[in-house]
């Protein structure tokens, strides 16, 4: 593949263990938005010297909510650690209020806590569990929106299984959020349950609150979005610029700013 075409594409161009790397970023994903971190420009640069490994993050605003932050670069490093040949991995934070916690924190094992001592009550597990039971939402909204536009009836999914999905990136999609989740994702499976695997009694009106989920996610990526490239200028710049911020005080550091 040339390197027009990768670029064209936003796949990496570089040496096979760089594909690695940026393949393994690519499973890391913006915890609100639930988008890859590749996607959303986030990763500015990968360098490999042997096992050593240097990744470079930024974010929308100087002012994105430290959890959020903390969760995508402690999510990168570990993503990267996982690869067999790795020996040295440093993931950098760059041009964000709390980089220097974010990053030591993350190099140190300190979990989040530990990272902003008197001022974080809690891990961030149930942080995390929260957007991927929304996650899941919008993903069942989207496929059921899928057998809705193949003749189904609204009453008729409480009857769904997932082996009525097609195969299709929205199916694999599903399927990956409800196996984080602990949902089964076997074929019998009953596709319309809610978060803790209960079948659904109401199917319109849990899918209205799945569509709002949906929407939500979905503007609030491409809102980002914009305000990245307001920040840098351009999708691919490294600058430092704050540009336009969103602020959040600094002891909130269990809510993202809206």
């Amino acid at each position: 593949m040339s390197e027009a075409l990768e670029r064209e594409l936003g796949t990496p161009s570089g040496s096979v263990r760089e594909r690695e790397v940026w393949t393994a970023l690519g499973s890391v994903r913006d915890p609100e938005l639930d988008e890859p971190i590749t996607e959303l420009k986030f990763v500015t640069e990968v360098r490999v010297a042997g096992g050593a490994v240097h990744v470079r993050l930024r974010l929308p605003t100087y002012f994105c909510a430290p959890n959020f932050a903390y969760l995508m670069v402690a999510d990168a490093y570990d993503a990267v650690s996982a690869l067999d040949w790795t020996e040295d991995v440093t993931v950098r934070l760059e041009d964000h209020f709390a980089s220097e916690e974010i990053n030591g924190g993350v190099a140190g094992d300190a979990g989040f806590r530990g990272s902003f001592p008197g001022e974080a009550d809690a891990e961030l597990d149930e942080l995390r569990a929260t957007f991927q039971r929304k996650a899941h939402a919008a993903c069942l909204e989207r496929s059921c929106r899928t057998l809705l536009d193949q003749g189904w009836q609204i009453e008729g999914l409480s009857s769904a299984r997932l082996s009525d999905l097609p195969q299709s990136p929205t199916t694999e999609a599903l399927l990956r959020r409800r196996s984080e989740i602990g949902l089964g994702t076997q074929p019998s499976d009953p596709l319309v349950v809610d978060a803790s695997g209960e079948p659904v009694a109401d199917v319109p009106h849990h899918l209205r609150y799945a569509k709002a989920v949906r929407v939500s996610i979905e503007g609030n990526g491409i809102f980002c979005r914009g305000l990245l490239k307001t920040r840098y200028g351009d999708e691919t710049s490294e600058g430092t610029l704050s540009g336009v911020q969103t602020f959040i005080p600094v002891g909130q550091l269990s809510r993202r700013a809206s």
